[in-house]
């Protein structure tokens, strides 16, 4: 048996083909699976549960048919859909996370993440984020009508494409120091998140130990997914 994780699939209705990737992932190869996790960014935008757009409809009913089956499905919220909430996990069948857990991965420690909270290089995000977690503006966001919050959305987005633009690549990226920190505080030798849209698996000594961070690809082009069993972890294309 595996246990998979996938993240920042971004769904949308200018993608299609993603979407179709996704739902066949959901009735093919993660039923095979042990868990499926999704470490963040389902969505491309996640408006609130009370405001949830038709064309996401078939991607929630096909988690709700997912963990049906009995297989737990876990969901992480990402910087796009941050707003998930009861009302997800009622329409789905899926546990939500907090934004950072530890889980036993086949005997390892492993700590799961959505992947932004260790992007410290960059700033003006960092203040971003803490200011849409906060209660205060969310409670003022979901008090908006559905129209008002896509407006908004669309004028979130296309702020956030204007200062991507602005931005060097590596501010985006992790900060090592950030990533070891984090670490050593949660004592794991092994992280898995998502975020950065860099797959790959880094290993780099940390306090006399060979330690593992595995970054998910991200399904714009293609989806890709983290399959670990007993035997270890490796990223597959689907």
């Amino acid at each position: 048996m595996t246990t998979l994780f996938v993240s920042d699939l971004h769904l949308t209705l200018q993608r299609p083909a993603i979407g179709k990737i996704f739902l066949d992932f959901l009735r093919g190869p993660a039923r095979r699976a042990e868990a499926l996790y999704i470490l963040g960014d389902i969505f491309e935008i996640w408006l609130g549960d009370d405001a949830v757009v038709d064309e996401y409809r078939p991607y929630i009913e096909a988690m709700k048919s997912f963990s049906d089956t009995g297989i737990p499905l876990y969901v992480m919220r990402g910087n796009r859909d941050f707003l998930l909430s009861t009302g997800f996990e009622s329409m789905t069948g899926a546990q939500l996370l907090d934004h950072t857990i530890v889980i036993d991965l086949y005997g390892t420690p492993t700590l799961l993440m959505h992947g932004d909270l260790l992007c410290t290089d960059d700033v003006d995000y960092q203040k971003f984020r803490k200011m849409i977690l906060s209660n205060e503006w969310q409670d003022e966001f979901l008090s908006m009508t559905v129209a008002e919050r896509v407006e908004y959305g669309r004028m979130l987005r296309e702020k956030s494409r204007e200062a991507m633009q602005e931005k060097k690549e590596m501010i985006m990226d992790v900060n090592q120091g950030a990533v070891e920190v984090t670490m050593r505080e949660h004592q794991v030798t092994q992280l898995i998140h998502g975020h950065t849209h860099r797959p790959d698996i880094h290993r780099f000594g940390l306090d006399g130990k060979t330690v593992t961070r595995t970054v998910l690809p991200d399904w714009y082009e293609h989806g890709g997914v983290l399959a670990c069993d007993e035997s270890g972890c490796r990223l597959e294309e689907l």
